[in-house]
C-alpha cells in the first residue's frame, strides 16, 4: 500500500488528518509531519524520515503538503531526489484531495498513479458561491511563441538602476514566509538569492527556482554577481527581493555598491559558535562584529519575520548576543 504523509506549517496536517479519518474511516500508512513555531528545517527533516520509516511500503511514497515552497515542501523535496522514481509531491493539500488519495490506494499501488489521479479532484474541490465570481480562463499564448529575447548590454531600462523593494537576511532563503506574505508585500518581479554557496549548489538552486511564487522570476548569484547587477542599468525595470544566507554577505553586497538602504532581519539558524538570542535568530562573534559594521555603514534595521509583526530592536539583539558569548 502507497505510504501517505500530510504536511503542513502548524497544526493544519493534524486537523485535516481528522476530518479525513471522520468521512473515510481510520487509516494505515498515514502520517502526519508539521512544523511548529519552534522548529527549524532540521526537526521537520528528520520527522519525514521517521514517517517514512512506519511505512509497510517505503518504496511507494506519496507526500500532500500544504504549501508549494515552504518549510515542509523544501524538507520534503531533498528526500524526494533520492526516490524521485516513485515517491510524489502534491502541493496544495485540501479535504477532497485526501479523501480521494485514500480511496485511490484502493486500486492504485503507485504513488505517481495516485498523484496524477488526484490533482483534478483537488481543483475541483475549490468552488464559489455565487457562480458567477469565478473568474474566466485567461487565454493559452500561442503555440510557439518566442520566449523574451536577451537584453543587450548597455541598454538602459527605466532609470538604468535597480529597484530593491525588500533586502533580507534569512538562513532558510526562500520559504513559505517569504514566498507568501514577503512577496505579496512587496510585489517584486525578480527574487534574487544571494549566496555563494548555494550559486554552487544545483539541487539548491533548482529548489529556490521551482519554490518561486507564479509570475516572478528567480535568481540565485554569488555575491559578486550581485555587485555587478547593481551596476547594471539593463536591470533599471526590475523590483527586485533580494535574499541574502548571511549577514556577512549583505556586508559584503553593501560595500560593493549596493544601493541597500534597510536590511530585514528574518532567520538565523542555530549553529557551533553561536548562541540562540531569540527564537529565530542565533548569532555567532563574526555575526555581532558584522552587525556593527553594517550599523556603522548607516544600515537601517527591520527585524521582521513577516509585514505584519512589530519590528524588534536590533541593537538590544546584538548586545545580548554579545554579552552571552563572552559569558560562554
Amino acid at each position: 500500500m502507497v505510504g501517505i504523509i500530510l504536511a503542513s506549517h502548524g497544526g493544519f496536517a493534524e486537523g485535516i488528518y481528522q476530518s479525513g479519518e471522520m468521512i473515510f474511516g481510520k487509516q494505515e500508512n498515514v502520517q502526519t509531519v508539521t512544523l511548529l513555531p519552534s522548529e527549524g528545517p532540521d526537526d521537520v527533516h528528520a520527522k519525514f524520515e521517521k514517517a517514512v520509516s512506519t511505512f509497510d511500503d517505503q518504496d511507494q511514497v506519496l507526500i500532500l503538503i500544504d504549501l508549494w515552497g515552504g518549510t515542509p515542501f523544501n524538507q520534503a523535496s531533498s528526500l524526494f531526489e533520492e526516490h524521485k522514481d516513485k515517491w510524489a509531491i502534491v502541493t496544495g493539500m485540501n479535504l477532497p484531495m485526501v479523501i480521494e488519495a485514500y480511496g485511490s490506494r484502493m486500486t492504485m499501488d503507485n504513488a505517481h498513479e495516485i498523484a496524477t489521479h488526484i490533482l483534478q479532484t483537488a481543483k475541483d474541490g475549490v468552488r464559489i458561491k455565487p457562480e458567477s465570481l469565478a473568474p474566466k480562463e485567461a487565454p493559452k499564448a500561442a503555440a510557439g511563441e518566442k520566449a523574451e529575447s536577451a537584453i543587450a548590454p548597455g541598454t538602459v531600462l527605466g532609470d538604468g538602476h535597480i529597484k530593491i523593494g525588500l533586502a533580507r537576511v534569512d538562513s532558510r532563503l526562500l520559504h513559505g514566509q517569504v514566498a507568501t506574505a514577503w512577496t505579496r508585500s512587496i510585489n517584486p518581479n525578480r527574487i534574487i538569492v544571494v549566496s555563494d554557496n548555494v550559486a554552487k549548489d544545483k539541487l539548491r538552486k533548482n529548489m529556490i527556482v521551482e519554490a518561486t511564487p507564479p509570475g516572478v522570476k528567480a535568481n540565485v548569484i554569488p555575491v559578486d554577481k550581485m555587485i555587478e547587477v547593481s551596476k547594471d542599468p539593463r536591470f533599471g525595470a526590475t523590483k527586485a527581493l533580494i535574499l541574502f544566507e548571511t549577514p556577512e554577505d549583505a556586508l559584503r553586497a553593501i560595500q560593493g555598491g549596493v544601493d541597500i538602504k534597510t536590511l530585514n532581519i528574518g532567520s538565523m539558524a542555530h549553529s557551533a559558535g553561536k548562541v540562540a538570542v531569540t527564537k529565530v535568530l542565533s548569532l555567532g562573534k563574526e555575526d555581532v562584529e558584522t552587525f556593527d559594521k553594517l550599523k556603522q555603514a548607516g544600515v537601517q534595521f527591520d527585524v521582521r519575520k513577516v509585514p505584519d509583526d512589530s519590528s524588534a530592536n536590533m541593537d538590544e539583539i546584538v548586545d545580548k548576543a554579545r554579552q552571552e558569548l563572552q559569558n560562554s
